[in-house]
């Protein structure tokens, strides 16, 4: 083995090692957490806070803080309401946003360079800037619900998806898509008499999946993790998402750090579990498309 090889080895191993311990950097707080929800002596586990031990699963290990977490709080009905509003706000985002990117990437219309301006301009908005603003136009608008006609759309599930649907940067991610995507397909489509409609559902959409995952999975976390605009609009349980009734579970007293750790990890799982699920065409996504500029 000569000097270079030597060189290009210690530099791979060293490469490896420096991924490792970053690896191990972002575990720990997930170790930590799924450690403590189930650690089931509330003594033992403020004690172990202060150690590596806090990363052992150690002590008298049980279920317990799972179950008091479903008795001291309606987790259930939080956890509905968060996996209702989060999966109809993603799934027409993903519809709404795709097809304006579409429209904005192949059509020629007027005004058309202004509007994918706005678009981009209002990537740098912050939510903080307008909730206020938007709270008072929701409070506003009619609704036709069980009762009939209502005033304003507070304390409702419909004040928690459609302000959330159009989605600015989900709509630039497409549209980066949408703008290396060869035309040959579609030119070929409409020779044939296809319509823009059919083009779009029958053969854009279908080639687009990694962008969808991407768009997916970072909506999901931003609606999923959203504590703001609930605590501005929900004002009671029956339509409160996970955010808020954990922050009313841990303003509760006493508090107990280990039932706190298993209502986090329980409102942790559906990430993972999409992230596991979508993390092919996101990677692929990220790498090869949507973030390139």
């Amino acid at each position: 083995m000569n000097a270079h090889q030597s060189a290009s080895s210690l530099s791979r191993w060293v490469w490896y090692a420096v991924n490792a311990v970053l690896v191990l950097f972002f575990l720990m707080p997930l170790v930590f957490l799924f450690v403590s929800a189930f650690k089931g002596d509330e003594l033992q586990l403020l004690k172990d806070m202060g150690s590596l031990a806090a990363f052992v699963p150690q002590g008298s290990l049980s279920w317990q803080n799972f179950r008091d977490v479903f008795a001291r709080t309606s987790f259930g009905l939080a956890l509905f309401n968060s996996l209702l509003t989060v999966s109809i706000t993603v799934a027409l985002g993903v519809l709404v946003n795709s097809m304006l990117a579409y429209a904005l990437a192949r059509l020629k219309f007027r005004g058309r360079q202004t509007l994918l301006a706005v678009v981009i301009a209002l990537i740098i908005i912050p939510f903080e800037a307008i909730a206020v603003p938007l709270l008072l136009l929701v409070n506003e608008l009619p609704w036709f619900g069980s009762e009939g006609w209502q005033h304003g759309w507070l304390d409702s599930y419909q004040v928690q998806v459609l302000p959330f649907i159009a989605h600015a940067f989900s709509v630039y991610l497409f549209y980066q898509f949408f703008v290396g995507l060869p035309k040959d397909l579609e030119e070929a489509a409409l020779m044939d008499g296809a319509g823009r409609w059919r083009i779009y559902w029958s053969i854009v959409l279908p080639l687009c999946k990694p962008v969808i995952a991407t768009v997916a999975v970072l909506q999901f976390l931003s609606r999923w993790g959203d504590l703001l605009w609930p605590v501005m609009a929900v004002r009671g349980e029956e339509f409160a998402t996970l955010p808020l009734a954990m922050q009313t579970f841990f303003g509760q007293f006493p508090r107990q750090w280990g039932d706190v750790m298993a209502f986090a990890v329980m409102a942790t799982v559906p990430t993972l579990l999409l992230f596991i699920v979508f993390q092919r065409w996101f990677v692929k996504s990220a790498i090869s498309s949507g973030i390139k500029g």
